[in-house]
């Protein structure tokens, strides 16, 4: 059962930076596709960016487009979420979600921004921004 392990969350002030990490021990994260959600506090969660390596696809929300970076280590096993220029409205629970695309190669490829897509998802990691 694949796990998702994420870190790298915490408070910075507007403009600052972080950069979040998600490891998926065990196994090879080639074999999916992910991708970023948050939700922040009294709001639905929402999609940040995806990311399909192997069928070269990546997404953005516009909210976040020129601001934040998705990528993915596979030596590492490890989805990355470089976020720059930061904003109090990015303030949220960050979650890093994964799906196997030999079981859902459709999801992946027709439906990356849309949460049902995605199986595994971690515990969440905070990101606070203040003004």
């Amino acid at each position: 059962q694949l796990q998702l392990v994420e870190s790298g969350g915490g408070s910075v002030q507007s403009g600052g930076s972080l950069r979040l990490s998600c490891a998926t021990p065990g196994f090879p994260i080639r074999r999916y596709c992910m991708g970023w959600f948050r939700q922040a506090p009294g709001k639905e969660r929402e999609v940040v960016a995806t990311i399909y390596n192997e069928y070269g696809s990546l997404q953005y929300a516009d909210s976040v487009k020129g601001r934040f970076t998705i990528s993915q280590d596979n030596a590492q096993n490890t989805l990355v979420l470089q976020m720059n220029s930061l904003k109090p409205e990015d303030t949220a629970m960050y979650y890093c979600a994964a799906e196997d695309a030999a079981e859902d190669s459709f999801g992946c490829v027709r439906s990356p921004l849309v949460e049902r897509t995605y199986k595994y998802w971690g515990q969440g990691t905070q990101v606070t921004v203040s003004s």
